[in-house]
């Protein structure tokens, strides 16, 4: 038996594999999530929870919500914008605790009068 017949019958099938397997870990890599950068998943639940929140905000009739911006990442929200009153910036927070998904929230809400 001669040294070439331990070879592989086929390199390049053996390379396209290693390949492919080091893409693939590079793909899932890229999937996971940082404490700067979300991951796939984390993104589409905070544009949901953003979503909620904007929507719990619109549907209270006594709150001036149209000059209030939400963002989401990870889980925490941050209120910001302006409102004409104390109560309608701490009403504002109340609302978006109580959407479910939302660990923390932050109110940058400032209060300028009508």
């Amino acid at each position: 038996m001669n040294r070439t017949s331990r070879m592989p019958k086929h390199p390049s099938r053996t390379l396209v594999v290693a390949l492919a397997a080091a893409a693939a870990l590079a793909v899932l890599a890229g999937c996971s999530s940082t404490p700067t950068q979300e991951s796939a998943g984390e993104y589409f639940d905070n544009s949901l929870i953003t979503a909620k929140v904007k929507s719990a905000l619109l549907g209270t009739e006594d709150l001036s919500s149209g000059n209030i911006s939400v963002a989401s990442f990870k889980g925490k929200v941050q209120l910001s914008g302006f409102v004409p009153t104390e109560t309608d910036k701490q009403r504002a927070e109340v609302i978006a605790r109580d959407v479910e998904g939302v660990k923390v929230v932050t109110n940058a809400i400032e209060i300028k009068g009508q």
